[in-house]
């Protein structure tokens, strides 16, 4: 790799079978080239001539207007004003505006980018619910991602403890993460219990509004305990746990809904009640569709 001006260019000498003079505009610089090329992964060879990814791009140019490289990015000349702001304890940071804007990308999948936001005590039947939602997406050509509360602590969060200021934590990073997907028009799927309003209404406060549904699962918590699948009840019972939500923490549902039989609500602040007691539990795929129904309605499905 040689240094020309301010460019670093590739020694591309070794595909001597490839002309690049069939493949690149004439107006195309060769500094501009091995930028070009460095951003590709794969080039194949076919027969005879050369086929590479570098292709749609360089069409791309020929097409377009003016310089590509600096074309609704800021460019490079150092002119373009900027403001430089401060977010938290992050100062002189300049928010850079993408040309592919959600639109774009909504358009692009055929949907609409939001968060789906399922609360309820541990052993409720969020993470069941968020996988049958995801599979009922998929089959209908539909892009999703869950952000499971227990698998985002294998990772993301995995410094946080289960005291209140980790919770809260927890509970933003994983809104934050949440708007990206929606943003990238994703329709993105979060279970985790939650157990504070004000968190919750804090990622809602994160997304514009309607993109924020929060999807409530009403289950008592004699039916989570009896259910129990993670044996957490059982130790929480026993001291082994301290600060669990349900027995020595609290949990606190969505205000200003009204609850009935795997109903589902239609309200200002977006809420969807599913409603489920002992002998009246609805199947994880009937309450997928419950809120499948509630997209639909809403216009997520579509661009």
């Amino acid at each position: 790799m040689t240094a020309v001006g301010d460019f670093r260019m590739l020694n591309l000498s070794k595909f001597s079978d490839l002309d690049f003079s069939e493949v690149l505009p004439a107006k195309l610089t060769f500094a501009k080239a091995a930028l070009l090329y460095t951003g590709c992964k794969k080039l194949s060879m076919c027969g005879g001539g050369a086929r590479s990814s570098v292709l749609r791009p360089v069409k791309a140019m020929e097409s377009s207007t003016g310089d590509v490289l600096t074309k609704d990015c800021g460019g490079f000349s150092g002119k373009s004003k900027v403001q430089i702001t401060t977010v938290g304890d992050s100062s002189n940071i300049v928010w850079h505006k993408s040309s592919v804007e959600k639109s774009d990308r909504e358009e692009l999948l055929n949907q609409k980018g939001c968060v789906i936001w399922i609360t309820g005590l541990s052993g409720s039947g969020k993470s069941t619910l968020a996988c049958a939602l995801s599979h009922a997406l998929h089959a209908r050509g539909k892009l999703s991602y869950i952000l499971d509360g227990d698998n985002c602590r294998h990772g993301l969060n995995s410094d946080l403890s289960f005291k209140a200021d980790d919770r809260a934590e927890n509970i933003r990073r994983i809104g934050e993460v949440a708007k990206l997907f929606a943003d990238s028009g994703v329709i993105c799927i979060a279970s985790l219990i939650s157990p504070y309003r004000k968190d919750r209404d804090a990622c809602r406060a994160l997304l514009p509004e309607g993109e924020f549904i929060e999807v409530y699962m009403d289950v008592p918590l004699q039916l989570c305990e009896t259910r129990d699948p993670k044996g957490l009840y059982k130790l929480a019972r026993a001291g082994k746990i301290k600060g669990f939500t349900g027995v020595d923490d609290p949990y606190e549902p969505p205000l200003n809904s009204e609850v009935g039989n795997s109903t589902l609500l239609f309200t200002c602040r977006f809420k969807i009640v599913l409603c489920q007691r002992e002998k009246m539990c609805d199947s994880p795929n009937a309450l997928a569709e419950i809120v499948i129904l509630y997209l639909e309605r809403k216009g997520y499905l579509e661009a």
